[in-house]
């Protein structure tokens, strides 16, 4: 299953340079690395980039971050991946522009 990060483009940048992060100042608040299923990204970004420009969506195996990532209730009782871990380049699948078009992110298709 893929999971999907959202990232403002300093965040990117720092990530392709280190190859890992411990993710966004609410990352680090909240102790873990915040993600959303394809289901949920596109109210991720709504709630939590609105309006933001320049962002990168990655997209992330689930199964492949193996223990660290627990599924845990969050917006209205959902499940929502987060991961007790660095965030790491190597394991990004893909990365993309998240365009912002009369004030709404255009997502890919997410798979």
């Amino acid at each position: 299953m893929r999971i999907y990060k959202i990232l403002r483009a300093p965040e990117w940048a720092a990530l392709a340079a280190a190859g890992e992060t411990m993710g966004a100042p609410v990352d680090v608040a909240d102790g873990f690395i915040h993600f959303s299923t394809a289901e949920q990204a596109a109210e991720t970004a709504a709630r939590h980039f609105a309006g933001v420009e320049g962002l990168i969506l990655a997209a992330f195996d689930a199964d492949a971050l193996g223990p660290d990532l627990t599924w845990e209730p969050s917006r209205g009782g959902a499940l929502f991946p987060h991961l007790y871990a660095p965030l790491r380049l190597a394991d990004v699948i893909w990365h993309k522009p998240l365009p912002l078009v009369d004030g709404a992110h255009v997502f890919p298709e997410l798979d």
